[in-house]
């Protein structure tokens, strides 16, 4: 059973539970969310934590476990930057590593922002090109590297904005960036053993954290992953998915 799974911190509780407890004959591989998202469309694996938006593609798909990577209110690891407030940013750069944040950055663009900006496709190295009136969505560990514009001594940008946090207040939900997802229902016996194997990932963020922290010497990623990241995929997580994918149309 081949799965590819996320290589961001936010994952790293799923990726320790599947190691310590690997499901029978399943093979893991690490990328960036898009690429999780092609693996899985494509058939090149069998279960990928793929971006929410990416469900509209699937003309079958079915939800494993209740994990996800979810966030109530703040997530602090998805953002719009800028150096001009919203009102007056013309053109936002999308992150070639997203397909949900995009997605979502459209719709608070629309529904609560209230603008209109040029959308344009965003390539590696694309974080250096925030300047003026254009701004760029960044996801994922490259945040870390970004610390707020409240924190005068480090803020790079003058502007950021949390979409999770933007979509709290738009809609009242918390937000899910990526759920386990597969093209066909997997056996009943595998699904509990990965589901299994999810739970001692999310029970042992401490140990998580005990190894990671190094790697991540400016971020307390005890406070991300306990307080940023929401892991259940609760009843209003779902409603959450629900309306998002039908903002999506």
């Amino acid at each position: 059973m081949k799965i590819s799974v996320v290589s961001y911190l936010n994952s790293k509780p799923f990726i320790y539970g599947l190691e310590k407890l690997p499901p029978k004959d399943c093979e893991l591989s690490l990328d960036i969310p898009s690429e999780c998202a092609r693996k899985l469309l494509s058939g090149e694996v069998e279960i990928g934590l793929v971006p929410v938006a990416v469900l509209k593609s699937m003309p079958q798909y079915h939800i494993i476990s209740d994990y996800c990577i979810g966030a109530v209110g703040k997530v602090d690891s998805v953002k719009l930057y800028s150096e001009v407030p919203l009102e007056k940013i013309d053109e936002v750069l999308l992150d070639y590593q997203s397909r949900t944040s995009v997605a979502l950055v459209k719709i608070l663009a629309k529904e609560l922002w209230k603008i209109n900006p040029r959308w344009s496709p965003a390539q590696e190295g694309f974080e250096t090109e925030i300047s003026g009136t254009k701004a760029a969505v960044i996801i994922g560990d490259r945040t870390f590297s970004l610390p707020g514009p409240k924190d005068s001594s480090r803020g790079k940008y003058s502007y950021e904005y949390d979409l999770s946090e933007a979509w709290f207040t738009l809609t009242g939900l918390p937000f899910v960036f990526a759920v386990w997802a597969s093209r066909t229902k997997p056996d009943p016996d595998f699904e509990q053993s990965f589901s299994a194997a999810l739970k001692l990932g999310v029970q042992n963020i401490p140990t998580v954290v005990e190894i990671n922290q190094p790697l991540y010497p400016q971020t307390d990623i005890h406070r991300y992953l306990t307080q940023s990241i929401s892991y259940p995929l609760d009843t209003e997580k779902r409603k959450a998915i629900e309306l998002f994918l039908e903002k999506l149309g």
